[in-house]
């Protein structure tokens, strides 16, 4: 209690403003773990169901891991950047606005704080306030009228982060399969409980970050994640005589 009191200090309260919201990428790297993990764990079912060598389904599973974790890291920097895009775009339609109809942008700020509740005397001064300061004015535009996000994560970083945790975690389930004297029984063994302990681990880390239940973050992601590499395995089998046909064309 002490402690969050102080942190409601005066002082504390203006030294967290001046330094503004940091961006986070926890998102991102969730994303790329948990996919990663998913489409790792799935090539692995899919070459186990079908009774095929360790090596086949660790060589297939690299392959997959890298060609997919840097497909995922571009599509997740053209997402970002395409919202950056956005916030550009709709900044530079709101700073034409408000040079060639002001009144009428004037009188959007009015409704918008009134159905915030202002009125009179005190809605005019916020009126007055924010339209005497052109880049306050479009912010304020932007987060009020459009719902836009301001302080968004950087494209690069976003993607980076997205591909690093898709080819960290996402190698998490073939670590078995580079022991050959487990045999591929016991290395899908081995890798499907490693797989569900990382979902699990993913949610409690994310808990622990955001402040939220950790065992019950880490559950829900063990079940989403869990889902997911459930219905891998069983489309994996849809395509084992494939996948046998391919054993047996490598062995001969």
């Amino acid at each position: 209690m002490a402690e969050l009191e102080h942190s409601h200090h005066p002082e504390d309260i203006q030294r967290r403003l001046a330094e503004g919201r940091q961006p986070s990428y926890l998102r991102d790297a969730i994303l790329g773990g948990i996919d990663g993990c998913v489409t790792t764990f799935a090539v692995v079912a899919s070459v186990a169901g079908a009774g095929l060598p360790g090596v086949v389904a660790f060589s297939l599973g690299l392959a997959s891991l890298i060609a997919d974790g840097f497909s995922m890291g571009v599509s997740n920097y053209q997402g970002v950047k395409s919202d950056r895009d956005a916030v550009a775009q709709a900044r530079a339609t709101e700073n034409r606005h408000i040079r060639q109809v002001p009144d009428g942008e004037r009188e959007e700020i009015r409704q918008i704080f009134a159905r915030k509740g202002f009125e009179g005397d005190v809605l005019e001064e916020i009126v007055e306030t924010i339209s005497s300061d052109e880049s306050l004015w479009v912010d304020t535009m932007l987060r009020e009228e459009h719902g836009l996000e301001l302080e968004g994560v950087d494209p690069i970083r976003a993607a980076l982060w997205t591909f690093g945790a898709f080819v960290l975690v996402g190698a998490i389930p073939l670590l078995p399969f580079m022991l050959p004297a487990l045999g591929v029984d016991i290395a899908f063994a081995v890798s499907s409980t490693l797989t569900a302990i990382t979902f699990f681990g993913i949610g409690f880390v994310k808990g622990l970050i955001v402040g939220e239940g950790r065992l019950r973050a880490g559950v829900e992601t063990l079940l989403m994640g869990g889902g997911a590499a459930l219905i891998a395995y069983f489309v994996g089998g849809v395509f084992e005589p494939m996948m046998t046909e391919m054993g047996l064309a490598i062995s001969g």
